[in-house]
């Protein structure tokens, strides 16, 4: 018996070509019995097809087949983000030049965590991080540019979490203050960390109130540098930017650390027609960016950016195995202090590949284009009776609600048609009342496409 083909080597493009075929095919007809944004049947139905697909997940003896039925099986049983009915979280239908880098990375498979393992990728990485690093730096009042960096990570989980374990090696008793519209994954941090309760501040207009955090700066103990303030530039439940300038005076006044959480709304940066809204992000000591929402990166594409280039140093590891001493002095790059993981995937391609291909204007057009959208649906649920729009939308999420229904009718349209499998909405909780959530990243949506969701959410509300 012959062993299996490589993904890399001399053989590897003439084993992938027709493999890519088969998964390209079993897409299209898994995409084609889906027949919509969501597999119908609800997760019992859906968990029935995937057992009834793959069996016995161990066989004795193998399938040739097994990726045409699995691929298959997974389209037919996906959430697929590219249809504009599939409307409900902050996940973008990957770009096809991105998804095609991807697969280079996966068929050669560096790992970044030394640079005989990955010599261009790691190269790749610094080069690109640096750019974006620079991007949300950029400050037009200064003589010479910031010396900043970025580091790779897988989503904004992890970026907040790198960027508070930061603020902790930097200064002594650090201490998290957050608006209480901040993401979960910052206090789950401050826990995993060992840091004191965190102090959450109100936010009663859905962002963080400056009045508020000025008295809990005020009346919170510590030396200059010790409180760490994390502001929100797009929240997840509505899409809202926290005063980001007006935070970081407070910041600069108090002495405090400034995290800016801009895992969704950070790509405005890209769009000359939105960046204004991010006015004062230049000023964070670290900022979370995710390029798998505003970016049409296959997950996972997270950044930290942090202003101080010497600050990543904190996170440095020795193992004699991957940065032994005299090879640092012979010249080959140090990686393990770029993450807090060993093995990682050159996710660095796809976002080059991306910002290459696209330039600035190409990326700020998709970000203009879905901004665009989210302003029409906010129009459209304005002028239809038997609807209520939360408030005009500020990046790409809408909150909207059948007209006088009650919070248990808005769960349960939403769930019906996630069962049925019609149309995928998110659901949020803002001045007491349940909204229904439809965040919009498709670029190609167009205004029927709006039209349609607002008649299925108003077929299926009880009159």
């Amino acid at each position: 018996m012959s062993s299996p083909p490589l993904a890399s080597g001399p053989e590897g493009p003439h084993a992938l070509r027709p493999l890519l075929e088969t998964v390209l095919d079993a897409l299209a007809e898994g995409r084609q019995a889906r027949g919509g944004p969501l597999p119908a049947g609800g997760p019992q139905a859906v968990a029935a097809r995937v057992r009834a697909a793959v069996g016995d997940a161990l066989p004795q003896k193998g399938d040739p087949d097994a990726v045409h039925h699995l691929v298959r099986m997974l389209a037919e049983g996906a959430a697929d983000p590219a249809d504009p009915l599939c409307a409900a979280h902050l996940h973008c239908p990957p770009l096809a030049v991105a998804t095609a880098a991807d697969l280079a990375a996966s068929a050669l498979n560096p790992s970044l965590d030394s640079w005989d393992q990955a010599p261009a990728a790691s190269e790749l990485e610094a080069l690109v991080t640096d750019a974006l690093a620079a991007e949300i730096y950029a400050d037009p009042t200064a003589n010479e540019p910031q010396k900043s960096t970025a580091l790779v990570t897988t989503g904004g989980t992890e970026s907040n979490q790198l960027a508070l374990l930061l603020a902790r090696e930097a200064h002594s008793g650090t201490r998290l203050v957050c608006g209480a519209n901040a993401h979960h994954s910052l206090t789950r941090a401050a826990w995993l960390l060992g840091l004191p309760e965190p102090v959450v501040v109100p936010a009663p207009a859905g962002t963080l109130d400056p009045a508020a955090l000025d008295e809990a700066l005020t009346e919170l103990p510590g030396p200059r540098g010790s409180l760490v303030v994390a502001a929100t530039a797009g929240t997840t439940d509505a899409g809202l930017i926290d005063p980001l300038t007006d935070i970081a005076d407070l910041c600069a006044a108090h002495g405090a650390r400034l995290h800016i959480d801009a895992a969704y709304g950070g790509g405005l940066l890209f769009s000359e027609r939105h960046r204004h809204q991010l006015h004062g992000i230049e000023r964070a000591h670290t900022v979370t960016l995710d390029l798998h929402k505003l970016g049409w990166q296959p997950a996972a594409a997270g950044l930290l950016a942090v202003r101080d280039p010497h600050e990543p140093h904190a996170l440095h590891h020795h193992a004699d195995y991957l940065n032994a001493d005299d090879d640092t002095q012979a010249g080959l790059p140090d990686l393990l202090g770029r993450s807090l993981r060993t093995t990682r995937r050159p996710d660095i391609l796809k976002i080059a590949v991306t910002l290459k291909t696209l330039g600035r204007d190409g990326l700020g057009a998709l970000v203009d284009q879905v901004c665009a959208h989210a302003q029409e649906l906010a129009r459209l649920i304005q002028a239809h009776p038997g609807f209520e729009l939360y408030d005009p939308p500020t990046i790409t999420t809408v909150l909207f609600r059948p007209a006088e229904a009650s919070d248990d009718t808005v769960a349960a349209v939403r769930r019906t048609l996630l069962t049925e499998g019609r149309a995928v909405l998110g659901r949020a909780v803002l001045d007491g009342q349940l909204w229904l959530k439809a965040t919009l990243l498709n670029p190609h949506t167009r205004p029927g496409d709006l039209a349609a969701l607002l008649k299925l959410v108003e077929g299926h509300t009880p009159r």
